[in-house]
């Protein structure tokens, strides 16, 4: 995997499970049985039709606004440092392309509440370290361990990792 291939998902995973990370790197893609992808994609689908999406290749935002603001949808109840780096990396992938993102507005829509990332050196700099982070992870030849059983609640991944 080349630095230009990790993308959003890669980035989010990264801070979720690194197994994930791992399988998903190597096509390993259960999510479409997932109840709750399928909730995901439903919650997008009606509540933020104005957002167009936009395709940079391997990373696939949400939506950005005029004033060069990344919004992403989020159907969790709460923020995670996993929604974080995703959203940033979507800046920096910007960035890379010429255009100047100020920042990220992650939407949590089950309770209508936004969070407000700024997009500065700092951020620049950590979302740099999670794409070679990610390198790393991908890069190795056998998936990290496995989380603690209750942290894969919900995961669409638990029936390879769990079953024996």
């Amino acid at each position: 995997m080349e630095r230009a291939d990790v993308g959003g998902v890669h980035v989010k995973y990264l801070h979720h499970c690194r197994r994930q990370l791992w399988l998903f790197a190597r096509g390993v893609r259960p999510e479409h049985l997932s109840e709750r992808v399928r909730l995901g994609e439903a919650v997008h689908e009606v509540s933020y039709g104005r957002f167009r999406p936009v395709d940079l290749g391997a990373a696939k935002l949400d939506h950005l606004d005029g004033d060069l603001w990344v919004h992403e949808v989020k159907s969790s109840r709460q923020p995670s440092v996993a929604d974080e780096a995703q959203a940033l990396h979507y800046c920096l992938r910007l960035t890379d392309v010429g255009v100047e993102a100020r920042g990220a507005v992650l939407h949590y829509r089950p309770t209508r509440r936004t969070v407000r990332l700024p997009f500065d050196d700092e951020q620049r700099a950590r979302a740099t370290g999670d794409i070679d982070a990610v390198l790393e992870v991908v890069d190795r030849p056998d998936p990290p361990e496995r989380l603690d059983r209750p942290r894969c609640t919900g995961c669409s991944y638990t029936d390879y990792c769990w079953t024996d």
